[in-house]
């Protein structure tokens, strides 16, 4: 990003950081809530009508414009996660929350990441998922599954270096850095990330077969295609596409169709460390800061 760029988005971040966003989820009725990463409101809506268990596809205000920002603004201080089981494959998790503070944290991206997608495959999130809601039958069930963030799963883009990660898993390159630089299209980076999505909905509709209960599906925070300037998802930044998310309700019934497979490793690898200057720098230019 230029100079003018960078100036720009830090201008936007201050005004941001000085404002509230949206609702809490935990102020609406759910039992299980599904967190589509990085799913633009009417992304979901124009996917919808081709799936069996969504229909009516609202639009809502996220409490943050980046992952790291939602977990942030969701989580800490309220009583419902003291109550509340999440299964996610974000990997911000080790950085944004206290796992003691919830009834049980599964960071299925600890154990479950493939180096070959440069993400955590769906498929993963959904078999803790159905396990969790089994085994614990939790007051509230999160599931964060990664897509339809990049890398874009049944359509990947040469040169998506994946989910930055610091540490081995860290990438200089991701479509919204080649769509911002013209490198891509529009078109290009739109078919894969719808693409992305149906992918997880797949899952999402084996979840909903395989869990009992009022289920919502949303998103973190929105992805911006060039609106205001803005390419991806920076945080605390308060443009209305970016906070625009998606909210749909559909009822759970465990047909005990599916028996999950995957299980967490006895001991869990050393969670990445975030702090050094180069990665800070990798994700500033990402967009990530």
């Amino acid at each position: 990003m230029s100079r003018l760029g960078t100036a720009y988005l830090r201008l936007l971040q201050a005004v941001g950081r000085r404002l509230d966003y949206g609702a809490n989820v935990f102020d609406r009725e759910w039992d299980v809530l599904v967190v589509l990463d990085a799913c633009r409101a009417d992304l979901l809506r124009s996917v919808a009508p081709e799936t069996d268990f969504l229909d009516a596809v609202e639009t809502v205000r996220s409490v943050g414009s980046s992952s790291s920002e939602w977990l942030e603004n969701t989580f800490p201080d309220r009583p419902e996660t003291g109550r509340t089981v999440m299964v996610t494959g974000n990997t911000w998790t080790d950085r944004y929350l206290d796992a003691e503070a919830f009834a049980a944290l599964d960071e299925v991206w600890k154990y479950a990441w493939d180096d070959e997608l440069g993400t955590v495959p769906a498929a993963a999130v959904t078999d803790r998922a159905i396990a969790a809601a089994r085994e614990r039958d939790p007051d509230r069930l999160v599931v964060h599954y990664m897509q339809p963030h990049h890398p874009f799963v049944p359509d990947p883009i040469d040169g998506d270096d994946g989910i930055a990660r610091t540490g081995s898993h860290s990438n200089s390159a991701n479509p919204w850095v080649s769509l911002r630089q013209g490198e891509l299209t529009t078109a290009r980076v739109r078919t894969a990330y719808e693409a992305n999505l149906r992918y997880v909905l797949a899952e999402v509709s084996a979840l909903v077969e395989n869990v009992d209960g009022r289920v919502a599906v949303t998103a973190d925070h929105g992805n911006l295609f060039g609106e205001w300037g803005l390419y991806g998802h920076p945080m605390q930044t308060p443009v209305p596409a970016l906070l625009a998310v998606p909210w749909a309700e559909t009822t759970g019934i465990d047909c005990e169709s599916r028996t999950p497979s995957l299980e967490p490793p006895e001991t869990l690898p050393v969670s990445r460390v975030y702090g050094a200057d180069s990665d800070r720098d990798r994700l500033d230019a990402l967009g990530y800061l």
